[in-house]
């Protein structure tokens, strides 16, 4: 039971970092599995494991890390990405969740595609565009950086421990929250002006 708990926590860890980039908990997943015996892939998800799909996932990661970190270029890619980082976290969340559990795969993969769907909504809607405002573009890359810093962290922590993932978003989630409000002040105030 234990196992089925901390199995489907780390299937909502992974999908939530998707969230925020798409590759790095794939390539994550992909690397773990290929090197260790944290996690084992069952038919199909095991073809993460091949020398081909982490290739594609390192290029991938690394695409993704600098186009989100140029101005105007960030914007293009978040909205490539509305599409992209849901489907990643339905495949990371069935892949993850099917090695432990009996989980239903079409379940699985609702269920990953609607936590990476709204953690990316969420950043794209609401966070980035308040950054964006409130430091004229200046944020963005910090924040991106940010953003790569904690779904690797989440990724890894989501395999490794991931009852110390679910705190860790719980904290996440509370500092992201008190820096929308934050940063809604003050926009509030310039747009009353």
């Amino acid at each position: 039971m234990g196992n089925v708990i901390t199995g489907i926590l780390g299937a909502f860890g992974l999908s939530a970092s998707a969230g925020l980039n798409a590759y790095i908990p794939l390539l994550v997943v992909s690397l773990l599995a290929k090197f260790t015996n944290l996690i084992e892939l069952s038919k199909p998800w095991d073809a993460l494991t091949s020398w081909w799909t982490i290739g594609v996932l390192v290029v991938l990661v690394l695409v993704e890390a600098v186009a989100d970190k140029v101005p105007a270029v960030d914007h293009v890619n978040d909205a490539i990405q509305t599409f992209i980082r849901p489907t990643a976290g339905a495949i990371v969340f069935a892949a993850s969740a099917g090695s432990v559990t009996e989980v239903s795969p079409v379940l699985s993969l609702i269920c990953g595609l609607l936590v990476a769907g709204t953690v990316h909504t969420v950043k794209s809607a609401a966070v980035r565009p308040l950054i964006t405002a409130s430091t004229a573009g200046a944020g963005d890359p910090i924040v991106s950086l940010s953003e790569d810093v904690v779904a690797t962290l989440v990724s890894v922590l989501s395999v490794v421990l991931p009852v110390l993932m679910l705190i860790v978003l719980i904290l996440l989630t509370w500092a992201l929250v008190s820096l929308i409000r934050r940063l809604r002040k003050p926009v509030k105030e310039y747009n009353q002006e």
